[in-house]
């Protein structure tokens, strides 16, 4: 994870391509401080290379739930949690600049952005119940929001990829733009949103979040419940060892 401020621009950019315990600590420090700094008026969020953000990272989640069990989602309310309520309501515009692959909770964080820019390359997908889980990072209300109930409804329970065209298509971002002019035209608005009017943005951020028919927080509360009720039985568990075995998982509802 890297921050730098440049004309009163804070650019995050994610250094890995999933978010390791390691990242998700990384990444909550950052945004945290960028939100609460008066020197900041407009974040940049982005990638490295192909990827956005993979969301978790499976291979540590793997061994988290074979030696935890259910606690191994306790990280939901510590990380994710935090984060998403940090971009979505700090009082300041956050422009995420879509650089590659965005699943999962990278595409939670995506959508808790105020615009997203995206490489006509990325790639996206809800991804969660593809492992028997539902989503988190507020990713399940965020889509509605964005994108409706019918098309939120296929992408989480389907768990199709879509391109950057789609996600232009859908509202879900507000430009494609080729690999090598998304950064500088994502820098570009940022600065354009740093001039801006500080507290008519602030403000306009809290009303729109208000439209919202569950508050942000109670959607996070949910998102730390349920997941740990799913990992009492089966379905995900067999969906975390067929990750490690390289085989597609099989569920059984049990």
């Amino acid at each position: 994870m890297t921050c730098t401020v440049t004309d009163e621009v804070a650019t995050l950019t994610m250094t890995t391509p999933s978010l390791t315990e390691i990242a998700k600590i990384a990444l909550r420090d950052a945004v945290e401080r960028v939100a609460r700094d008066d020197a900041v008026r407009a974040v940049l969020l982005t990638g490295t290379g192909g990827v956005f953000s993979a969301g978790r990272d499976l291979r540590e989640h793997t061994a988290a739930v074979r030696a935890e069990g259910r606690d191994a989602f306790d990280g939901a309310a510590d990380h994710y949690s935090p984060v998403v309520t940090a971009l979505a309501t700090m009082p300041k515009p956050v422009v995420a600049a879509v650089n590659g692959t965005c699943a999962g909770a990278g595409l939670g964080l995506a959508l808790s952005c105020d615009v997203r820019l995206a490489a006509a390359g990325a790639r996206f997908t809800a991804a969660f119940t593809g492992s028997g889980l539902t989503p988190d990072s507020a990713l399940a209300a965020s889509l509605v929001k964005v994108v409706g109930g019918a098309r939120a409804s296929e992408l989480v329970l389907l768990t199709e990829p879509f391109t950057a065209d789609d996600a232009l298509a859908w509202g879900l971002v507000a430009r494609v733009l080729p690999a090598e002019e998304l950064l500088p035209a994502a820098a570009a608005l940022a600065r354009r949103l740093a001039a801006g009017p500080p507290r008519a943005y602030a403000i306009a951020k809290s009303a729109m979040r208000q439209a919202w028919a569950a508050s942000l927080e109670q959607v996070l509360v949910a998102e730390g419940r349920d997941p740990a009720a799913l990992a009492a039985i089966d379905d995900h568990r067999a969906a975390v060892e067929a990750f490690s075995t390289k085989q597609p998982p099989r569920f059984t509802g049990r």
